[in-house]
C-alpha cells in the first residue's frame, strides 16, 4: 500500500447531541452540524451510537445515513444491537470500540486479541453488506496483529493518552507515545491496513500526529465542538484542518 501524501478530516458530532439531550428537544440538532461541517471541509461525519444512548440516538443515525452527503463512520460497540442497527443503516464503515456504561467517554483502545471470535464474526457479516471495518486500538503490536487477522480494513490508533500527557504538560510522556503511535502507525501501514488516529485531539497536539505520513484520517469531536461555542463550527473545523494540512506539508524529518 502506497503512502498518501493527503490527510482527512472525519467530525464527530456526538457532543451536539449532548448539549442537546441535556434539557430534551430537538435544538442543536447533529445533523445540521453535519452540515455545516460537510460545508465547513470536513470529509467525513462520525457519530458514535452508545449502547445507553446519552447522546446521538437511533434517528439521529438514520437521518446522518439518510441526509448528509458526505462518508459516515458510526462508532458502535460489538454488540448484536449494534451490528442489526449498522446492517440496517449501512453507514460507509463502522468502527468498532470498547464500551463501558460507566466511562464517561471511551477510556482505550478494544482488545481485539481477546476478543478475536466474535470480531471475526461480525466483521464477516459487515463486510457482506459493504461496509468497512475499522477497529479502534490502543498503539500495541499485538493489537494491530489482530485486526489484520479478523480482516480489518482500517485501525483507528486511540491517541488520548498522548493527548493527555500535551494537556498536563508531561513532555517525556508526550514524547514516549507519540514515538508509539509513529510505530504502531508504520506497522499497520506495513501489514496493509488503512491508519487512522483519534481521540482528545485539539489545537495544540495536532500536526505531530497530521505528520505521520501513514495516517491519513482524524477524526475529532469534543474540541471542535467545544471551540465551536467562542468561534463557530466553520471557523474551528477549518483553523483543524489548517493545522492539519500545514503539518502534512512540512518535509519529514
Amino acid at each position: 500500500m502506497a503512502l498518501s501524501g493527503k490527510i482527512r478530516l472525519g467530525v464527530n458530532i456526538d457532543h451536539v447531541a449532548t448539549i442537546r439531550n441535556a434539557r430534551g428537544g430537538r435544538h442543536p440538532d447533529p445533523v445540521r452540524a453535519a452540515m455545516l461541517a460537510a460545508q465547513a471541509g470536513a470529509d467525513g461525519i462520525t457519530a458514535h451510537l452508545r449502547e445507553d444512548r446519552r447522546h446521538i440516538g437511533d434517528d439521529d443515525i438514520a437521518r446522518l445515513a439518510g441526509e448528509i452527503g458526505l462518508p459516515l463512520n458510526l462508532e458502535m460497540a460489538a454488540t448484536e444491537e449494534m451490528c442489526a442497527i449498522a446492517l440496517t443503516h449501512k453507514p460507509n464503515a463502522c468502527c468498532l470500540v470498547p464500551e463501558k456504561r460507566e466511562e464517561v467517554t471511551t477510556e482505550g483502545g478494544l482488545d481485539v486479541a481477546a476478543a478475536k471470535p466474535v470480531l471475526t464474526d461480525m466483521a464477516a457479516r459487515l463486510r457482506d453488506a459493504g461496509i468497512r471495518i475499522s477497529l479502534f486500538i490502543d498503539p500495541d503490536a499485538a493489537q494491530i496483529d489482530a485486526a489484520g487477522a479478523i480482516g480489518a480494513d482500517i485501525v483507528e490508533l486511540h491517541t488520548g493518552t498522548y493527548a493527555l500527557a500535551h494537556i498536563n504538560g508531561q513532555q517525556a510522556a508526550f514524547n514516549t507515545e507519540l514515538a508509539r503511535l509513529a510505530s504502531a502507525a508504520q506497522m499497520a501501514h506495513q501489514a496493509g491496513l488503512e491508519v487512522h488516529a483519534g481521540h482528545g485531539l485539539d489545537y495544540g497536539c495536532v500536526s505531530q500526529i497530521a505528520a505521520l505520513p501513514e495516517i491519513i484520517e482524524l477524526n475529532i469531536g469534543h474540541f471542535l465542538v467545544g471551540e465551536a461555542i467562542f468561534v463557530g463550527l466553520g471557523e474551528a473545523i477549518g483553523e483543524m484542518r489548517r493545522l492539519m494540512l500545514a503539518a502534512r506539508a512540512r518535509p519529514v524529518a
